[in-house]
């Protein structure tokens, strides 16, 4: 009689590895371009996707997109505009603005990189503002990375490359109407803090996170055309400086496996089933 069961266990093992491959295969990166009609911000931005996204111009004045390779240059015209109006901040002395990730062309999750950046309203900009930085790069930029504003041998920002210029586009950038929020290293907010003087409302917009040392992450609020995208929770009122403490006395990495199970990953809403599967 014929043993068939180490070939049952190969052919289970075939069977699981086809799952997992399935399960992990991510349409929303294989879609080229964005789909047709008027751009609508859907779900929520780090469930969620945009319809009729708009294409951030690789090249502004002001500013250029690192990692074209990626694809990940699309948006609500919103995102587009404050982008495009940011780097003609930048274009006033403070150097070259280099963009990163915004989204892909119909949103939704990203093989690699973000959680959010979903919905067309998130952009990352590089702290580098290096005039000449992307002309080492090959045409796609995509040998190039963003450096940190961490000093290495102490708690605080390394003071060669921290400046005033960097302040101001993020204040600039706070000032913007659609921008919701930016989010940054703790101790770039700590120095924003500490060298405001007198306009600080602007302060309120700039939220400590995780790591973005080597660049700010900018989230636009929900437009008034996309009655489906999810708000997100609103900034506590004030300036935020007196809550930098709770960052400084956190010792534990995010990064480090967690003790508890991470909590259900948000659903998407059913209508990006459309935009994704719009010719």
């Amino acid at each position: 009689m014929i043993d068939r069961k180490p070939n049952l266990l190969r052919l289970a093992i075939l069977v699981l590895a086809l799952t997992t491959s399935l399960a992990e295969a991510n349409p929303w990166a294989d879609v080229p371009s964005p789909s047709a009609g008027p751009s609508r911000a859907i779900g929520d931005t780090s469930a969620g996707c945009i319809r009729g996204a708009r294409t951030l111009p690789t090249e502004g004045k002001g500013y250029v997109v690192m990692h074209l390779e990626r694809n990940r240059y699309y948006g609500h015209p919103s995102l587009i505009r404050s982008i495009q109006a940011l780097g003609e901040r930048a274009a006033q002395g403070l150097g070259i603005m280099h963009v990163g990730d915004l989204g892909m062309a119909r949103g939704g999750p990203m093989p690699f990189g973000h959680r959010s950046h979903q919905t067309g309203l998130d952009a990352d900009v590089w702290f580098d503002l290096s005039p000449g930085l992307h002309l080492n790069a090959n045409a796609d930029r995509s040998d190039v990375r963003a450096y940190s504003l961490l000093n290495r041998t102490s708690d605080g920002l390394d003071d060669r490359l921290w400046s005033d210029s960097h302040a101001q586009l993020l204040k600039a950038a706070a000032s913007l109407p659609a921008v919701d929020r930016i989010f940054v290293n703790a101790r770039i907010k700590q120095a924003l803090c500490l060298g405001s003087r007198s306009d600080r409302t602007w302060l309120r917009k700039i939220r400590p996170w995780y790591r973005h040392e080597d660049h700010f992450h900018m989230r636009l609020a929900c437009p008034p055309d996309s009655p489906a995208c999810k708000r997100q929770e609103p900034i506590p009122p004030g300036d935020g400086c007196n809550e930098l403490d709770w960052w400084f006395r956190r010792t534990p990495d995010p990064a480090a496996p967690a003790k508890t199970p991470p909590p259900p990953k948000p659903l998407m809403p059913a209508e990006c089933r459309a935009v994704l599967a719009d010719d």
